[in-house]
Parts: C-alpha cells; sequence; structure tokens
C-alpha cells in the first residue's frame, strides 16, 4: 500500500493538534522513475523523471512556503535502511519547520497550491509526512 496524500482521517487528526506552536514535518519520498501528468497537464508526455517532477513541485512552492515563514532545516539522501524492513526504500528524505500547523495548513489550502501540488502527485510513487514538535536535544540519544 502506498501513501501519496493523507486519508480524511489523518487530516482530521493533524488539525485536532495544536495549531500555535512551531512544528517540523519529517519528508520521506520514494520517487516514480517517470513521473505520470494526467492527460491535459502540459508535462504530459513529456517523459520528466520523478525526480525532475518533483524538483519542479519545490521550485514552484517555494515562494509560498517562504512567506508562510516555512524552512528547510534539514535534508538528507537515505542510503539504506539499518532497522526496519530490509526492502524499505526512500529517495528523499528531508524536515520542513512551520511557524507552527497554522501556516502548513495555509500552505496547503491556498488556491495556487493545489496547481503546484500536481508535481508532487506526478512524481511520488510513495511517501511518509511525519509532524513533529521541535525539543531541544539533550546530551543523549532521545532526550
Amino acid at each position: 500500500m502506498t501513501s501519496i496524500d493523507p486519508s480524511r482521517a489523518q487530516f482530521d487528526a493533524f488539525k485536532a493538534l495544536p495549531r500555535d506552536t512551531p512544528i517540523q514535518m519529517l519528508n520521506l519520498v520514494r520517487l516514480k522513475a517517470l513521473a505520470d501528468y494526467p492527460e491535459g497537464h502540459p508535462n504530459h508526455g513529456k517523459g520528466m523523471s520523478g525526480l525532475e517532477a518533483y524538483r519542479e513541485y519545490g521550485r514552484t512552492t517555494a515562494a509560498l512556503f517562504q512567506s508562510l515563514g516555512g524552512r528547510q532545516v534539514w535534508a538528507g539522501r537515505p542510503e539504506g535502511v539499518v532497522t526496519g524492513p530490509a526492502d524499505e526504500r526512500w529517495d528523499l528524505a528531508f524536515i520542513a519547520e512551520y511557524p507552527n500547523a497554522g501556516a502548513f495548513l495555509a500552505m496547503v489550502t491556498n488556491p495556487d497550491y493545489r496547481g503546484f501540488v500536481q508535481h508532487r502527485t506526478a512524481a511520488v510513487e510513495d511517501s511518509r509526512l511525519i509532524r513533529l514538535a521541535p525539543l531541544t536535544p539533550g546530551e543523549g540519544f532521545g532526550e
């Protein structure tokens, strides 16, 4: 089973959490080899890779993301699973930070974003989006 967009229950659970505190969103993304744009989209049939389409998603959403106070705080390229299913594979991993959950909700409900997200939908084979409450790290793991 793949996950590209949240279910209604997941989105409702997100909205039920506090909206006025900073949040970070852990993104794990597996890309399609070839982007799958719907017929009628300007990029349909152009042979774009999933990575190219995902980069287009990033470029088109950047101004909106930044205008709401969002910033990317960490990015990495997963190299292998140490603990977990051996066949699990992710192409991209990053953490996006928002000043509050309201900023994230403002982004994903913005009418322009609905056009931008078509690039993500065309690019992504599977994903995980996990809301995090930022903590100040302690001296040991998990502190």
